[in-house]
């Protein structure tokens, strides 16, 4: 059986900022045009007026101070509120492979290696392009990868589920190597005009290049053991696939369409989900949680992550055992965890242990052991 590594990570950034105040004045114009547009239905109790938002309420519901988009021009324009994203011809690069082939290059600098020595393609996110042919296969091709490529999601999870994936077929000897790519454009997917979520996400791509631990040339992570778990829940969802309702021949602006959570029960029930899961993975391999150097959550709110951190270490964990960067990226979904990785393991030692861990709908739950070699 083949040893699997972590031996390269990449991270797309795009190169504009949303800061919450720049949110909550874009957000705040539109609610007094919706309720000056509905103020008659409002003073007659048919439609209930929408409530201003705040950066003190964003940054205390979730710790997020800013997020990077690929477009801040129409979710900031009060009279649109979603990104313009330029659609492409079918002879050009996909927005997700254009981000990707950024992150899988870093990827590659950092292993010292090129698209030849890569077997496998996993393209692994919430937030699919389009239905098929599949992003995976465009990102090989465009990087010259011979062997096969394949996206899969698995929503916030998606990036460890595809770790696994990667891992299993390295430690059978199927694939000597894979790259696992996450481009997240979640801006796109996210109802910029509901306050209960509005602040939430942001875009990115993150790219892990893994390998047999002994085709390494530098510094690696072997991933010494994966576990994943699904349970079904309807709590975050969307509900905008191949099936669209329409009404007297025009699309319904539908709200189910776009991202949907009821926040007060993924608290409540993904917690001790992810807290449990996280304690029996360590059991099963006698890891003590004292002996971990370091935890890479999912980035999806801040006290989520720090009650988590507590239940695994049984104390609030340091900030350098628990680095955050949603204060910087707020939610990019499946990439969350691995922009924690990626930004935030270089120091440690070898022999050194840390668990990376995900989380969301579905529910969904995976877990990465990894050893730094």
């Amino acid at each position: 059986m083949q040893q699997p590594a972590i031996t390269g990570t990449g991270v797309f950034t795009p190169s504009q900022v949303i800061t919450n105040d720049e949110l909550v004045v874009a957000f705040n114009a539109y609610v007094d045009r919706y309720n000056a547009e509905n103020a008659g239905e409002i003073a007659a109790g048919r439609v209930e007026a929408k409530a201003h938002s705040s950066a003190e309420f964003i940054h205390a519901a979730s710790g997020i101070e800013q997020r990077y988009v690929l477009d801040k021009s129409g979710i900031l324009d009060p009279a649109v509120m979603h990104p313009w994203l330029r659609e492409r011809s079918d002879e050009e690069p996909s927005q997700m492979a254009e981000m990707a082939i950024d992150a899988c290059t870093q990827a590659f600098e950092m292993a010292g290696k090129t698209g030849a020595d890569v077997d496998a393609v996993i393209c692994a996110a919430s937030n699919h392009e389009r239905a098929y042919p599949a992003i995976a296969i465009e990102i090989q091709n465009l990087l010259e990868i011979q062997g096969f490529a394949f996206d899969m999601n698995v929503a916030c999870s998606s990036a460890t589920f595809g770790i696994q994936v990667a891992a299993d077929m390295i430690r059978s000897g199927s694939i000597n190597s894979a790259l696992v790519v996450n481009p997240e454009i979640c801006s796109a997917h996210l109802e910029w005009r509901d306050r209960d979520c509005h602040f939430i996400f942001g875009d990115v791509c993150t790219a892990l290049l893994i390998e047999r631990a002994q085709d390494a040339k530098g510094p690696h992570f072997l991933i010494k053991s994966t576990r994943c778990a699904t349970q079904f829940s309807n709590n975050i969802r969307n509900n905008n696939g191949f099936l669209r309702r329409t009404r007297h021949g025009q699309m319904d602006d539908r709200r189910d369409m776009q991202f949907m959570q009821n926040g007060r029960k993924v608290f409540k029930e993904v917690l001790p989900l992810v807290s449990q899961h996280i304690a029996a993975h360590l059991e099963a391999e006698a890891i003590s949680p004292d002996t971990l150097k370091r935890l890479w959550l999912h980035q999806a709110n801040k006290t989520m992550n720090d009650y988590i951190g507590k239940k695994t270490l049984g104390r609030p964990p340091a900030a350098h055992e628990q680095p955050n960067i949603l204060q910087d990226y707020a939610n990019t979904s499946s990439a969350g965890s691995i922009i924690a990785f990626a930004k935030y393991s270089n120091d440690l030692k070898s022999g050194d242990t840390g668990l990376i861990c995900s989380f969301g709908a579905g529910y969904s739950v995976g877990s990465v052991i990894v050893e730094r070699s």
